[in-house]
């Protein structure tokens, strides 16, 4: 059984970039298609912001759109270089992690795979930062490929 439909979360970070390759290496070889997320994180910008106002909260969201579109633009074009279909796609989040847009997007899409950078933190790193990875592969209803950055 092949893969048809692979999900890959993109941020433009290293990690991110490890398992694009990995991913458009596989939708190669399996014939299959890309859609690329991207997450921008309202939530984030609310704490940060906290003091800002509305104007200023609306103008840093916009920046985090913008750097949102430009990363799914590059992830895109190394997909098409490749000879490999994608499609790509900004979601936000307001009050949760971003695993829970992924996973969520996932079902809606119809992945038959997600394919996802991790760092592989361990210990007390992971537990101060937190593992969008880990949620993902928790809650998935796919399979899921982590690719850890060299």
């Amino acid at each position: 059984m092949g893969y048809k439909r692979i999900l890959v979360p993109v941020d433009g970070s290293a990690t991110s970039k490890a398992g694009l390759r990995e991913a458009i290496n596989l939708a190669k070889g399996q014939g299959a298609q890309l859609q690329l997320v991207h997450v921008a994180d309202q939530h984030y910008i609310a704490l940060m912001g906290m003091e800002s106002s509305a104007a200023g909260m609306a103008e840093m969201m916009a920046g985090v759109k913008r750097a949102g579109h430009d990363i799914l633009r590059s992830a895109k074009a190394a997909a098409d270089k490749a000879g490999v279909k994608a499609s790509s796609v900004l979601l936000e989040t307001l009050t949760g992690p971003a695993a829970d847009v992924i996973v969520k997007q996932a079902k809606k899409s119809g992945a038959d795979l997600i394919v996802l950078g991790t760092h592989g933190r361990r210990g007390v790193r992971r537990l101060v930062m937190g593992s969008d990875a880990e949620q993902v592969v928790r809650n998935a209803p796919v399979p899921v490929m982590l690719v850890r950055a060299t």
